[in-house]
């Protein structure tokens, strides 16, 4: 997985620096944890480095905590927020909230309460992502087939199903026909009938939409993603790849994880 970044501003640096032990020590490899004294600092950051956790001290010199928000916003960032103040008047959290903030903690800020507001940031961090993949490899053609299924007779469904499961395996019309214990001219037919795709024009979409989970929330090597797919070539793979998406998988992978991470 590809490194994700916290950061944490206070102008406090005992504060500052005690947030970063405390997350340092439960850090487990996954997050590069760094620390800004300043709002400037942060979007400093951000011109380089995507910001994936927030933490931010409400009252900051020059911008208050809560203009820093809105000014990472502004530049399309949307990171995960905890706020964290020396002050628990109503109208703070309120606008906090507002601004997408998941948690507002009051100090001094106990190990425990950081850790638990962090591990909670982590979670929505991680839908986050899942949602933004999901939107990055939507094939409308097979939305729509996901759709019909609800609908489809049972053989068309237990395929489906038996595809979805086997798609690094080899798969023929003549093999998932008989799974479905159906003839395969009859089971083409039926298939194309009720999903509006053809058998392999379904299988090749469900490879190419799975290879692009697979560029955008791994590392594996083009190569072997094109093995977890189903096409025993990499040559092929790209060529079919190209040919649908207008690119290679590797600028794809390029060009959608410098927004995701």
């Amino acid at each position: 997985m590809f490194t994700r970044n916290i950061v944490i501003v206070d102008d406090e640096p005992i504060t500052r620096k005690g947030i970063q032990r405390t997350l340092e020590n439960w850090n487990n490899g996954e997050f590069a944890i760094h620390i800004a004294e300043s709002a400037e600092e942060v979007l400093r950051i951000a011109e380089t480095k995507k910001i994936h956790i927030l933490l931010s001290d409400i009252r900051l010199p020059e911008m208050t905590g809560l203009q820093l928000l809105k000014n990472i916003k502004a530049i399309q960032m949307n990171p995960v927020v905890i706020v964290i103040s020396a002050y628990s008047e109503f109208e703070y959290a309120q606008e906090a909230l507002r601004l997408g903030v998941v948690n507002y903690l009051l100090k001094p800020v106990g190990k425990k309460k950081l850790i638990e507001a962090v591990e909670e940031a982590v979670q929505v961090l991680a839908k986050q992502v899942r949602a933004g993949i999901i939107e990055k490899v939507v094939d409308e053609k097979i939305i729509t087939a996901s759709t019909k299924v609800r609908s489809t007779t049972d053989p068309v469904r237990a395929a489906i199903t038996y595809i979805d499961l086997h798609l690094k395996d080899e798969l023929t019309l003549k093999d998932v026909a008989a799974h479905v214990h159906l003839n395969s001219s009859y089971f083409s037919v039926l298939f194309k009938e009720q999903i509006n795709l053809t058998f392999s024009e379904y299988i090749t979409r469900r490879r190419i939409q799975r290879a692009k989970e697979l560029m955008i929330s791994t590392n594996l090597p083009v190569s072997e993603i094109a093995d977890e797919v189903g096409y025993k070539t990499s040559r092929y793979f790209i060529k079919l790849f190209r040919e649908m998406e207008g690119v290679t998988p590797a600028v794809y992978r390029k060009h959608n994880n410098e927004r995701a991470f």
